[in-house]
């Protein structure tokens, strides 16, 4: 029997009487949909491959029921670029759903950047999605547990339980939470849980076509995933957080924060 089975359950049992904490607190407060002990999801971004085309934040929004034209998205990417001077701009429009059409960068309220080739050192793109951390922050604050960590290191939210409190966004340090516009609750990246479970693959790694996005197992050591975390020079975001990040970064610069 499932948790919500059983609390039901429960309920219409002890209807007219009080239930203890103590009785509540001997259940899973996780619904635990992955058990296997030698899988544990990782993904790996190359940000050489990256040329910005949006074509995975496309197959990410219609792959996840996040309107096109909502100012959110479960991953983006962003455009860095460098000086010679030594100054770094970046920006993000519209989480890079239709790519990077101008060499103008946008800077919000100070408007659009102009820099001339010649003044610039560096140019690059990095995306973003969530890192699926081993010590999520987002978990920890969540009062309903409507955010957990399934056994194969991927957080979830169910939305069945999200009261809308908007802590598990607050006390995320990458931000990529956000509500979502239609269903009012917490929403992000979930390695596109219900197609790996089966098998499938992630709706932005199979869109991409210089092959930036990989996700794999990184309990097994012959995954080209781990492999790479492995013998290659690999970053993560943020690793000050202490959250262990399950994200991985190839060419990633200092200035990406």
């Amino acid at each position: 029997m499932k948790r919500r089975e059983f609390l039901k359950s429960a309920a219409v049992f002890v209807s007219g009487a009080a239930v203890s904490l103590s009785a509540l607190e001997l259940l899973d407060p996780h619904e635990v949909l992955a058990q296997n002990p030698e899988l544990r999801w990782g993904f790996l971004v190359n940000t050489y491959n990256c040329v910005g085309c949006g074509m995975c934040v496309k197959a990410c929004k219609i792959e996840n029921d996040i309107p096109l034209e909502a100012n959110v998205t479960r991953t983006w990417v962003e455009r860095y670029v460098i000086t010679k001077q030594g100054e770094t701009y970046s920006d993000c429009p519209k989480g890079a759903l239709n790519g990077f059409t101008s060499k103008q960068i946008d800077q919000n309220e100070s408007g659009m950047k102009k820099i001339a080739d010649a003044d610039i050192s560096e140019a690059f793109f990095v995306p973003k999605l969530c890192n699926q951390c081993s010590n999520p922050a987002c978990v920890q604050v969540c009062p309903v547990g409507a955010t957990y960590s399934t056994a194969d290191g991927v957080v979830l939210v169910d939305r069945k339980w999200c009261i809308g409190c908007g802590y598990c966004i607050m006390g995320c340090p990458y931000g990529v939470r956000f509500f979502h516009p239609v269903e009012h609750t917490a929403d992000k990246c979930t390695f596109c849980y219900h197609r790996i479970s089966n098998g499938g693959n992630t709706a932005c790694a199979q869109a991409c076509p210089f092959g930036a996005r990989q996700i794999g197992n990184l309990k097994d050591p012959n995954d080209p995933v781990t492999k790479a975390v492995l013998t290659e020079r690999v970053g993560i975001l943020r690793e000050e957080f202490g959250t262990n990040p399950n994200v991985y970064y190839i060419g990633l610069s200092k200035e990406v924060r």
